[in-house]
């Protein structure tokens, strides 16, 4: 048996866990720092307008403050920064809850008093808080996130819609959702002259470094980020947060080390969230299931402040054969904040909306669903014409169909009843792009055997110190218990954030090449640089792609919705780690049940806030609501991606969930719910 089989592939528990569960890992807001002070943000209590007047002297005499920073009163930073960081820049209140000033004191308690006696003055204007597919600050996006274009067309979708013996036309709606990771967004800064150290709860210490030295004006090797434990943080995390900022600007005033932890309710407003979408689905097909079209329109906002556009049309451009094809983006910049990165950004709602619509073309064609898909799968990527690396979608869904018994279920809805409960199954499709970014890592040959591996990766609970831990030894040619995995730190060179489930594959890469060259050509050390490498890739079409299958039981009375049984399969390349890949897809499928569910962020018209900004009134799944979750995986070799044959998975795991769950509650009632969550009072409704 080789090396490689007995590292990679398997299921090595985290080697961090009995760390975590001990306590003796520490976390952005857990180190001790002498002469520590604390920073509480004072929110804006308006939506739109301006800050009339901070009273900072009497703010500065209240117990134990040491500094309040507000606009005027507080260093400038680059104007070359985003805007969302450049705190303090002007006095326009772009939307609720926005940063107007900090309070800095000897103790938390003390700066929170602090900031909630500090008196700000505004000037109010009107505000508007709420999308829609007409309003009159929509705009078309050059592009959308990370850099498509926003609108696509292939054919002629019109005419297809017009002559195909088959249509959908129908308006899907997902609400603002909101990252809550268990650990809020924490930063400790300290200065050393003109050096700043953070120690900063972040999916990517390196970007984080470059943005503050960028703030500050500072070269980047006088910042450094650590972020040797993060819990969680589904991409709100995946860019500098005011946090960050604010604790440097707290050090940098009063000349000691500034912790700044934003509260639960502070999330809501300040490090992103999905932004709520309108999506008009078109689909026109032959009585035979095949596609004549695929047109997908997306409607969504952003804040007067900077722009964030959602790509939720992009899966509809690659997914199924269509001789014609139109996709859209609009966006309505509004009063509010800005929206980021949740997890799986764009594919997440766009495949809600797409593989809803299959699922009604299936029920107007009388056709299985499954079969629609299959007999719609493409030979090559339909957006550009290239050869996929690999593509399994096929194998996904019919090794699901087994596990689930799909062939053995009556397609009739509202068909089988148990008791007050009437049951059903569905499925939806998944996929998320196979990305690699550029990496570095080096590998250190402590002697004795042992070595040391370092790169600025960032392990957000997802199991990446195990899983490049479990790379480096088989490049090594060692155990795993000879190495030592050091991650999480911006001194460690450039990495990409834990996102865009692009970090397994890029660290990994430049782990892999590191410890082969020391392996092969020795030495003290060896460093690795994937830049060229993935320059040099053969293009091609780099998608990994699962199938979702969902049964329900909806109760007749209450319209509550239950999910006894949850079956994920994943083609997904090379596994590195069965039990941490397992959990990650567990953590997507049960944060795709809340969205169908549970996850509705509500915006009050008249406040310009989301009302339900805490975890008492913003619902989330938990244990109750997870029951049996299967998860497999299809083999599935493909050298075309990385020297690791791996594809990401963080994400794939949440597309489509929701979609399978909403198709199941049309199959267990006859009720197509076509705007999430599925709220029992919108099924009673609709039940009449």
């Amino acid at each position: 048996m080789t090396t490689l089989e007995r590292a990679v592939g398997a299921g090595l528990t985290r080697v961090e866990g009995a760390a975590k569960v001990s306590g003796r890992a520490r976390y952005a807001g857990e180190f001790p720092l002498d002469r520590l002070a604390y920073g509480w943000p004072v929110q804006a209590t308006i939506a739109r307008g301006r800050v009339t007047a901070v009273d900072i002297a009497a703010g500065e005499r209240l117990p134990g403050v040491l500094a309040v920073l507000a606009h005027g009163h507080a260093p400038q930073m680059s104007a070359d920064a985003e805007p969302e960081l450049r705190l303090f820049a002007d006095d326009v209140v772009h939307y609720r809850g926005q940063v107007v000033a900090l309070v800095v004191a000897s103790t938390l308690e003390q700066a929170r008093a602090a900031a909630d006696a500090l008196v700000v003055s505004y000037f109010a204007e009107e505000h508007e808080v709420e999308l829609t597919r007409d309003h009159s600050r929509q705009y078309a996006p050059d592009t959308v996130n990370p850099n498509m274009p926003a609108d696509t067309a292939d054919g002629d979708l019109d005419a297809a819609m017009r002559t195909a013996p088959v249509t959908v036309d129908r308006i899907y709606r997902t609400p603002a959702e909101h990252n809550n990771p268990m650990e809020p967004h924490t930063s400790t800064a300290a200065w050393d002259g003109d050096h700043l150290l953070v120690h900063d709860s972040t999916q990517g210490a390196y970007p984080v470094r470059q943005t503050l030295a960028q703030l500050f004006d500072l070269p980047p090797d006088a910042v450094r980020v650590v972020s040797e434990h993060v819990g969680g943080g589904f991409g709100s995390k995946g860019t500098a947060r005011p946090n960050a900022v604010l604790a440097a600007l707290g050090a940098r005033v009063t000349g000691r080390p500034v912790r700044v932890a934003l509260s639960r309710q502070m999330l809501f407003a300040l490090v992103g969230y999905r932004t709520p979408t309108i999506q008009r689905m078109r689909l026109a097909a032959d009585r035979d299931g095949t596609l004549l079209g695929v047109g997908h329109d997306v409607w969504a906002q952003t804040s007067t402040m900077q722009e964030f556009a959602e790509q939720a049309a992009a899966p509809s451009r690659m997914m199924y054969s269509a001789p014609n094809r139109a996709t859209s983006h609009r966006l309505a910049r509004l009063d509010v904040p800005t929206p980021r990165w949740m997890r799986a950004p764009g594919e997440c709602p766009g495949m809600y909306a797409l593989e809803s619509a299959m699922d009604e073309l299936a029920v107007e064609l009388g056709m299985d669903s499954i079969e629609l898909r299959i007999r719609n799968e493409p030979a090559v990527d339909p957006e550009n014409g290239l050869p996929c690396s690999s593509r399994n979608l096929v194998a996904c869904l019919r090794t699901g169909a087994r596990m689930i018994g799909w062939y053995r279920r009556d397609g009739l809805p509202a068909a089988r009843r148990s008791g007050r409960f009437r049951t059903g199954t569905g499925v939806a499709a998944s996929v998320y792009p196979a990305r690699t970014s550029p990496s570095t890592a080096r590998a250190i040959d402590l002697g004795g055997g042992r070595f040391r591996v370092e790169v600025a990766a960032a392990d957000i609970g997802t199991g990446a110190r195990t899983a490049l831990l479990q790379v480096a030894a088989d490049a090594l040619g060692v155990p795993t218990g000879q190495v030592d995995i050091r991650v999480g730190d911006s001194d460690f060179g450039q990495a990409p954030v834990a996102g865009g489930s692009m970090g397994t594959a890029s660290w990994g890469t430049a782990v892999h090449q590191a410890c082969r060259r020391l392996r092969d050509e020795g030495g003290s050390e060896a460093r690795s640089d994937t830049a060229e490498t993935i320059e040099r890739q053969r293009e091609l079409s780099r998608y990994a792609f699962g199938a979702q299958f969902v049964q329900v039981r909806v109760d007749t009375v209450t319209g509550e919705v239950r999910v006894p049984r949850m079956v994920g399969v994943f083609a997904a390349g090379r596994i590195v780690n069965a039990l941490t890949a397992r959990s990650q897809l567990l953590g997507g499928m049960t944060m795709g049940l809340s969205m169908a569910l549970h996850e509705d962020g509500v915006i009050d018209t008249e406040f310009g806030d989301y009302s339900n900004h805490d975890l008492a009134q913003y619902h989330v799944a938990v244990n109750a609501d997870v029951q049996r979750i299967d998860i497999a995986f299809v083999d599935e070799a493909d050298d075309e991606l990385n020297p690791l044959g791996v594809k990401g998975i963080g994400e794939i795991g949440i597309v489509g969930t929701a979609a399978a769950v909403t198709n199941a509650v049309y199959h267990a009632t006859g009720i197509r719910v076509r705007d999430l969550p599925i709220h029992p009072e919108r099924l009673r409704e609709a039940a009449g």
